[in-house]
């Protein structure tokens, strides 16, 4: 199932639109962290330096057949090796990974989903008790230059309540202001 407004532009756009090494930077995605699953791989723009970070495995999921092999062949020029592109409809099928398996989860630019408690609920099953979920998204300003409408695109606000019904706690600092144009919260997941 396709999210709702997801189309890619561009590639060289896309990732002219994020300061990748910043936004990791300020939500702490470092060696720290052993295994994580990705929602949306897109075109590998965070993939590949999550990969690079982490000490264990990134799984990242896509249902768009052409951003799975353009992940894939990006990590295959880089020479990344534990990273697994796969393409799945997590939306509807969950990740496929087992309970309790995860030290961090990344939901970028996906909250928009019709159900974002279901995604949040898979997110926590896949977690270990204390894994960390990541989330940004588009500033809820409609000066930026991409992202859903308005009318879709969450606040943090939105993504908090969402987060805690699901069973995840709130990190400090709490709202991160991940320039140029995104928001970045860091939740763990409860017992």
């Amino acid at each position: 199932m396709k999210v709702r407004q997801s189309g890619m532009p561009d590639e060289a756009y896309w990732e002219s639109l994020f300061n990748v090494p910043g936004i990791l930077d300020r939500l702490r995605i470092d060696e720290t962290i052993a295994d994580a699953v990705e929602l949306g791989c897109g075109y590998g723009t965070f993939s590949i330096p999550v990969a690079r970070r982490i000490t264990g495995v990134l799984n990242t999921f896509d249902i768009d057949r052409h951003m799975v092999s353009r992940t894939r062949d990006r990590a295959g020029h880089a020479g990344i090796v534990n990273l697994i592109c796969t393409l799945r409809d997590v939306l509807d099928r969950g990740f496929g990974l087992p309970e309790g398996s995860q030290d961090a989860c990344l939901l970028f630019n996906i909250l928009h989903f019709e159900k974002p408690a279901r995604l949040l609920d898979e997110a926590r099953r896949v977690l270990l008790t204390g894994g960390r979920l990541y989330v940004i998204h588009w500033r809820y300003d409609p000066r930026t230059p991409r992202g859903p409408s308005l009318d879709v695109r969450p606040r943090p606000e939105e993504c908090i309540a969402w987060a805690k019904t699901a069973g995840f706690q709130e990190r400090p600092p709490g709202i991160l202001d991940l320039p140029p144009h995104h928001y970045g919260l860091v939740f763990v997941a409860g017992p």
